[in-house]
């Protein structure tokens, strides 16, 4: 086929040729995307498409708003200059973790620049699922509103919930930790939002590796384990630059592997399980006895305040912090070798409070995780702190949306700058 039939589709087949269309702009979106701004001969001679074909898709793009000319960009010391093309900064997304104590908002435009961020104390342990979902649709309305006035429409909105998730008819199965079963978020969401907004929900751990993955500490490593670091402890898995989805979707709820048959029982339901050894709430309960982390308080603690005191009696030398976090390491090394002889990672990504405390926590983890990891090249695996602190699922969120667009432009409605009252 040639190169300007692939380009422009045959006439013949309608249907092939949307097709191909779809494709093309996905294609130049993609190089864009990879390679920053381009001029569309260079588009060209990147993708195989046909200049007059570029020339079409940018054109479509930018009716789309999804790209913007630079202005004049010179490919060498002579020739004709070329007009630039770049992702938008008018278009972008929200991502919300919701936890039993935080809810964590990322929001971003196209070129993946950051908007707006925050994060701020919430209670989920109240019982109340609707009353939980009336706060959740507040704080969504109220970030998407936020990104419209920084001057960026917002296409799309993802929500991060530590639990089971069925993506495809946007239901949280399962968040132990919650108290959610079968909760409609996605429906639930759509019902107080703008209609042509696209509405999201996944697990926090998968949204924190997708962050990770495509810019995070671990950025662009194929083979990684993501583990959040919060009251309950999850794990995103990614294999051969994919997200580990499982059969049903629900890999990755690794903080109930079965670790210790003698151990507490989990707000699972089961005993011993991984993340009754490595959660926060296990950490203050050695670290700092004296300040239980009691999550029927009103307000819920703050998780970053704790991690901070635990800091500073570490400092002080607090023999008491110093050995919680010395058992919180060897737990840490003992499932990260069961993750090590499962998925063969290369490096295993420390989130939440893991990351704030890491320092401590990696030297006793890697001891074990080199001590229990049965091949050896397996014990080549290593522990790193995020960057992105309690925010990674947040930004994984905001991230989804954009590669969704990115995927499918045509699949979105033509984005239309909002009116607040409308967002």
């Amino acid at each position: 086929m040639s190169k300007d039939r692939a380009g422009a589709g045959s006439a013949t087949e309608p249907t092939d040729q949307l097709a191909m269309r779809r494709a093309n702009l996905t294609r130049a979106l993609r190089y864009i995307r990879a390679n920053g701004p381009r001029s569309r001969a260079a588009i060209a001679a990147a993708t195989g498409l046909h200049k007059t074909t570029v020339s079409s898709l940018v054109d479509e793009l930018s009716a789309r708003r999804l790209v913007r000319d630079t202005g004049l960009e010179y490919s060498g010391a002579a020739g004709r200059p070329g007009r630039g093309v770049a992702l938008s900064p008018d278009v972008g997304a929200v991502g919300i973790e919701i936890n039993v104590d935080y809810v964590a908002v990322h929001g971003s435009d196209l070129t993946g620049r950051t908007v707006i961020q925050k994060r701020v104390g919430f209670n989920a342990m109240r019982g109340d699922v609707e009353r939980c979902l009336d706060d959740l649709t507040a704080v969504a309305r109220r970030s998407l509103t936020a990104l419209a006035r920084r001057g960026v429409t917002p296409i799309g909105l993802t929500v991060g919930v530590p639990g089971l998730v069925d993506t495809a008819r946007g239901v949280v199965v399962l968040a132990p930790n919650l108290g959610w079963h079968d909760v409609p978020v996605v429906a639930r969401l759509a019902r107080s939002l703008a209609p042509d907004l696209w509405i999201g929900v996944d697990n926090d751990a998968n949204l924190a590796a997708l962050a990770e993955h495509a810019g995070g500490v671990a950025a662009g490593t194929d083979d990684l384990v993501y583990l959040t670091g919060e009251v309950g402890v999850g794990g995103g898995v990614i294999l051969g630059g994919r997200l580990l989805r499982g059969a049903d979707g629900f890999s990755g709820e690794i903080g109930h592997l079965p670790v210790d048959p003698g151990g507490a029982r989990c707000g699972c339901g089961q005993v011993g399980c991984w993340e009754t050894k490595v959660g926060l709430a296990e950490l203050v309960r050695r670290a700092t006895p004296d300040a239980a982390y009691d999550l029927d308080q009103d307000p819920v603690p703050d998780p970053e305040e704790r991690v901070r005191e635990v800091a500073r009696r570490i400092a002080a030398g607090d023999r008491a912090s110093l050995a919680a976090v010395a058992e919180i390491g060897r737990w840490l090394g003992h499932g990260g070798a069961v993750l090590v002889n499962l998925f063969n990672p290369r490096v295993i990504v420390l989130g939440g409070y893991f990351a704030e405390l890491a320092d401590h926590l990696i030297p006793a983890a890697q001891a074990g995780l080199a001590g229990l990891a049965v091949a050896s090249t397996a014990r080549r695996c290593h522990f790193v702190a995020s960057h992105f602190g309690f925010t990674a699922a947040a930004r994984g969120g905001a991230g989804v949306v954009v590669d969704r667009m990115i995927e499918d432009p045509t699949g979105f409605p033509l984005p239309r700058p909002r009116t607040l009252a409308a967002v």
